[in-house]
């Protein structure tokens, strides 16, 4: 789906992103691990052209990104931010109807497939009920639940995701990340998320990108890239590790 080749991105003389390559499979999750100001916002954005790589190229289906048009993009890859710009007074229905732009849409104008779009969206990020609701009502955790209603209910297949469970509690966390998978194994989905919970990423994951001063240190699966020394160098911070009793995957336990 989508293939990044070779890209660095600057932000005047600074390097933000160097000489990063990767590629997403159709059907796959790639969990984006790394510090704070270690560049992962600043790739999701080149993945999507809201920043434009100095050298190098992404690729959606074997076409330069640049050359998909806005709207184009918007129906492919559908974004979820951290929280941002959500404090306003519009009802999370109009919200979450705001993301079928791109398919032609427009407040007044919506068809009865945007309508089933934003209402499964909605569903499946449990938000019935919330229809009606302003956003500058909302907690910072249901604001962050209607931002991927919004991004669900585009239809893109590919979903970018800068820390989709920030603010959320445990429950709406796994139910987030288990809503992504499903959507990856039997949706025809694709997705990469940026998080900080490094259990939760050996979890759901198949792939994890460990990102550090604008590279990417590893990647590989959760078993090939949370190695104890790994961690150590990029976080930190030391570490114990073990299996999972529930499903087998790497758990982290940090040593205080």
């Amino acid at each position: 789906m989508l293939a990044i080749k070779e890209i660095t991105i600057r932000y005047g003389p600074c390097e933000v992103v160097q000489n990063v390559s990767f590629e997403l499979a159709a059907g796959e999750i790639i969990a984006l691990l790394g510090p704070n100001g270690a560049g992962k916002t600043t790739l999701i954005k080149a993945l999507n052209r809201s920043v434009a790589p100095a050298i190098g190229e992404v690729l959606m289906d074997g076409q330069p990104l640049d050359s998909y048009s806005r709207r184009e993009i918007a129906k492919r890859i559908a974004v979820v931010a951290q929280e941002n710009e959500t404090k306003f007074p519009v009802t999370v229905r109009d919200f979450v109807l705001a993301g079928r732009f791109a398919n032609g849409s427009g407040f007044g104008w919506e068809s009865a497939e945007d309508l089933a779009a934003a209402e499964t969206a909605l569903s499946e990020c449990e938000l019935k009920g919330f229809e009606a609701r302003l956003m500058n009502e909302l907690s910072g955790g249901e604001r962050q639940r209607v931002v991927l209603a919004r991004a669900l209910a585009t239809g893109a297949k590919i979903l970018l995701l800068d820390e989709p469970t920030a603010n959320l509690d445990l429950s709406h966390q796994a139910s987030i990340f288990r809503l992504v998978r499903e959507k990856c194994r039997n949706g025809g989905y694709s997705a990469v998320v940026i998080t900080h919970d490094l259990n939760l990423a050996s979890s759901f994951a198949d792939l994890i990108m460990l990102f550090d001063k604008g590279r990417i240190f590893a990647i590989g699966t959760a078993a090939e890239v949370l190695k104890r020394e790994s961690i150590k160098e990029v976080f930190d911070v030391d570490v114990l590790l073990d299996a999972n009793p529930a499903d087998g995957n790497v758990r982290v336990t940090t040593i205080f």
